[in-house]
């Protein structure tokens, strides 16, 4: 899926260089579940919109699906994020007057999909992550484990290749988080998605695979038992995303939750 070369982002400050990136080899396969671990500061976000599209490197490669992300124009870049890169992000980032299915329609628009076929998208994915019945609720109307579901529906919404989180859990209490990595990870078996998710949390880094550890923008890979889906699997995507539930249930043990109190 990923193939990063000898990466490096630098960013320029009056006359200072500073050096968020320090030359990162990478290779992130198919159906991978990988988690970036590490400091503020250490360059994990700056990696991630790299990984992106958001950003360009200011030396090295980065090959997308086999394509080389440095070399296209920036339109080609666009088509590329609106198709097959979903993103999530630690702030939620939703529009405070839409409502969550609108928020999450907004994701299509881009598409230039029909009415009808968005309606259709944007229920299913609402529905994936446990808010069919909140379509009509305003952010200010849901709680922040809420807000952050929408957030991942409008990732999914347009059936991505990959998703990037970007400390999804950063602004949940504890509880919340492992609701939402325990949610993010049963949709990553069950959609077939390559996940990659930066944290500083020690406690998501445990639940993946495979973990690499950013410092002072140098990468290294601290634990490395890639899991990721086999060639063998039914092709999911094209079959309209039918769920693989009763594999899931076999090996995905989500974490205890909270009492119920709404909060999610």
């Amino acid at each position: 899926m990923y193939t990063l070369s000898a990466v490096t982002k630098t960013y320029r400050k009056r006359r200072q260089s500073i050096e968020a990136l320090r030359g990162v080899d990478l290779d992130v396969a198919t159906g991978e579940w990988l988690v970036i671990q590490g400091r503020t500061g250490g360059g994990k976000s700056t990696l991630l919109q790299i990984l992106g599209g958001l950003d360009r490197p200011t030396t090295g490669t980065v090959t997308f699906d086999g394509r080389d992300l440095t070399g296209l124009p920036e339109s080609a870049v666009t088509r590329i994020r609106a198709t097959s890169i979903g993103f999530v992000f630690q702030a939620f980032n939703l529009i405070p007057t839409l409502t969550a299915a609108e928020n999450v329609e907004a994701a299509l628009v881009p598409l230039g999909m029909t009415g009808e076929r968005r309606r259709t998208r944007v229920a299913e994915a609402l529905d994936s992550v446990g808010l069919a019945d909140r379509a009509r609720h305003v952010p200010s109307e849901l709680s922040g484990g809420q807000q952050q579901r929408v957030g991942i529906a409008r990732a999914l919404v347009k059936q991505p290749k990959v998703l990037l989180a970007d400390e999804p859990t950063g602004n949940l209490d504890e509880d919340t988080r492992d609701e939402i990595v325990s949610l993010m990870h049963q949709l990553w078996r069950d959609l077939h998605l390559t996940l990659v998710l930066v944290t500083h949390d020690a406690a998501i880094a445990e639940r993946a695979p495979r973990v690499a550890e950013i410092r002072n923008g140098r990468l290294t890979i601290r634990q490395d038992s890639p899991t990721k889906l086999s060639a063998a699997d039914p092709p999911e995507r094209e079959a309209g995303h039918q769920h693989r539930e009763h594999e899931a249930a076999r090996e995905f043990q989500p974490l205890e939750r909270p009492a119920a109190d709404g909060g999610l």
